[in-house]
């Protein structure tokens, strides 16, 4: 099973992955940026906007966790932002190809929280970065919303987000069991 913890910068997707993976037993954190870090040097001459405007990252994202899963078994929990609509359905309809069930969940904050989460992060204040995504993630809300389980993160700690998604994962594999019963 993927637990995919989408959401724009300042959501508090890394926070809360480190305390589900606490939550989930048998779960790994599986960070995607790396497939782009990697891809960076091999592409570097296919200039684009963030590496997910890469098709091979869409699919090497899909081809890891599948690998991952078939090797360790357990749960993936990918804190990755998603917030073009095509790219999470070729991620979705890849991994739903392999069999691996998906809980989507959309960690969401208000707008004035999410810029001073952005502001007073240790790891990367004031990002410009990560501000110039805020319209794209405003965007994204629509389908995020019918696709996704939404948490509102605004005024909760990470460890009751974790505890949120826990049980909407809990769920999520319920409903995949009781539609496959041999699995």
């Amino acid at each position: 099973m993927i637990v995919w913890l989408n959401g724009t910068f300042g959501a508090g997707k890394t926070t809360t992955a480190a305390e589900l993976a606490a939550l989930l037993p048998g779960s790994r954190i599986f960070d995607t940026e790396e497939v782009g870090v990697m891809l960076r040097d091999v592409l570097a001459s296919e200039p684009v906007r963030d590496f997910q405007d890469w098709q091979p990252w869409r699919g090497l994202v899909v081809a890891a966790a599948t690998q991952l899963l078939d090797y360790v078994g357990g749960t993936l929990i990918v804190p990755q932002s998603v917030l073009v609509h095509q790219y999470w359905q070729e991620i979705r309809t890849g991994l739903t190809n392999a069999g691996i069930p998906i809980c989507h969940v959309v960690l969401h904050a208000d707008r004035d929280e999410l810029i001073r989460r952005i502001d007073t992060d240790p790891t990367m204040p004031h990002s410009q970065w990560r501000f110039d995504h805020l319209d794209d993630y405003d965007a994204a809300h629509s389908w995020h919303s019918q696709e996704a389980h939404v948490i509102d993160t605004t005024s909760l700690k990470p460890h009751q987000v974790a505890k949120l998604i826990a049980a909407q994962a809990d769920q999520t594999r319920s409903a995949t069991t009781n539609r496959n019963p041999a699995s």
